[in-house]
């Protein structure tokens, strides 16, 4: 078969004739590595079947297509399943990402020994022996699981394993390392790991199975490979460990068969991750005495409301210019927020620097605690804490209103069942009846949240 030469960027998969500093699709410098495709004219086959899920089918019309619902396979983890939107569906293709050491080996090797008392499940690993992974399995306590276990790295020999065992359920660890042998480059290039999860994606359509992809992390947080991998397979997970932290969050970032942005929480012990089914408790785990700086908001993950602390910290300017700087939130609302607070409320911060962060690692990007970030602020600049009964959410606008959030009810019912008494939402978000138990204070612009505030702290 004919190859010509191209280059493709590993950040957003453009493609180039040629090499050149910069990418003209997503703007990368130095991102564009080789790789060789069919000449145009040449005909590709497969060993695998012809075409990308099989033989030609006719053209058939969408109102006479009648649609079905997806069949999924519990994974035996509620809060995997709450990722994946149910289960994992026959016939697709999922990829899990994460740093090293953040237990994507660990989750999938529990996953697949909950499935092998239900469904044929393989493990293959490229990265380690059989022995390592039965290593493993002992001390997780599942030295008796009835997972058939497989050490390849060819894409060929892993079809010819699947396609004799015929199991439902296939895990690749990791993507990176498996090679296809009529492939001229090197396992982990751009073209390796595009086409060995083409082929793979291919095999799962074909033999209805559903395959599970671990893929690596680069130091920058991007997933290791070219861009075009995440469109290709159906379900892309990231593995989050935050630093010093035993906790793992588990987040959708693309899936086809349900929401993204939902969001697990594992935690790890000596008997590998542990299903945190409340996560609230944990982000919540607040010091004894009040804190100026510090206040609970509600956001919305995914399908559920999850509590988090957010701290601030107000302080001088110890020469230079002023720091803003975000844990867990956006450095660039930080800052258009404190000129918000200048601008409608006359609290100026100019000759102070700000630190804001979210505990327990989470990353939160829905804009329903902007209201709380500020209010934080203020109580950090003031040095006046806040009572600890008190949750805080609204969206802020640039005008100085505080907007209404999606799910506003939900919210100030799931702040009700972990005992707080007093809420600050947005006007828009007011309920026709009251919520027994709580006294929320709905305010219309920041400046009519601030006052709230100066009359709660008296």
């Amino acid at each position: 078969m004919k190859t010509k030469t191209i280059f493709v960027c590993t950040k957003c998969g453009a493609t180039h004739p040629k090499w050149q500093g910069q990418c003209a699709g997503c703007e990368e410098w130095n991102s564009l590595e080789e790789a060789s495709v069919p000449r145009k004219g040449t005909q590709f086959t497969s060993g695998y079947g012809e075409g990308y899920s099989g033989a030609l089918t006719a053209i058939t019309r969408l109102s006479e297509v009648k649609a079905q619902a997806s069949q999924r396979t519990s994974t035996g983890m509620a809060e995997f399943d709450r990722v994946l939107g149910g289960g994992l569906v026959p016939g697709s293709v999922v990829l899990m990402g994460g740093d090293p050491g953040a237990g994507k080996s660990t989750l999938l090797l529990q996953m697949a020994g909950k499935l092998a008392s239900r469904e044929p499940c393989l493990y293959v690993s490229g990265e380690e022996s059989i022995q390592q992974i039965a290593g493993r399995a002992v001390r997780l306590g599942m030295a008796d699981s009835q997972i058939n276990l497989a050490s390849l790295t060819s894409v060929g020999q892993i079809a010819e394993v699947v396609q004799r065992e015929r199991p439902e359920i296939v895990v690749i660890d990791s993507i990176q390392v498996v090679h296809a042998d009529d492939v001229e480059s090197v396992p982990g290039s751009v073209t390796q790991v595009r086409e060995c999860a083409a082929r793979l994606t291919r095999l799962a359509k074909q033999q209805d199975c559903t395959f599970v992809l671990v893929g690596h992390v680069t130091k920058e947080g991007n997933l290791a490979g070219p861009k075009v991998l995440e469109h290709i397979i159906d379900c892309f997970v990231m593995l989050d460990s935050p630093p010093g932290s035993r906790y793992r969050t588990l987040r959708g970032v693309k899936n086809r068969f349900g929401a993204v942005n939902e969001l697990g929480v594992f935690a790890m012990t000596d008997k590998g991750l542990r299903e945190v089914l409340n996560p609230s408790a944990i982000f919540l785990e607040r010091s004894g005495e009040p804190a100026a700086g510090s206040v609970v908001t509600v956001t919305w993950e995914g399908t559920r409301p999850l509590l988090v602390e957010i701290q601030a910290l107000v302080d001088d300017v110890q020469g230079g210019y002023p720091r803003r700087v975000a844990v867990g939130l956006d450095a660039q609302r930080l800052a258009m927020h404190l000129a918000i607070m200048h601008r409608h409320c006359g609290v100026s911060l100019a000759d102070q620097d700000v630190f804001a962060n979210v505990t327990g690692g989470v990353r939160v990007g829905e804009t329903a605690v902007d209201l709380a970030l500020l209010v934080a602020v203020y109580s950090s600049f003031r040095n006046r804490p806040l009572p600890r009964d008190l949750v805080v959410f609204g969206e802020l606008g640039l005008t100085g209103e505080i907007r209404p959030v999606p799910n506003g009810q939900e919210r100030i019912h799931e702040v009700q069942k972990h005992g707080f008494t007093r809420v600050l939402a947005p006007t828009a978000n007011r309920a026709k009846r009251p919520i027994a138990g709580i006294e929320v204070a709905f305010v219309k612009t920041l400046s009519d949240a601030l006052d709230t505030l100066s009359n709660m702290l008296g």
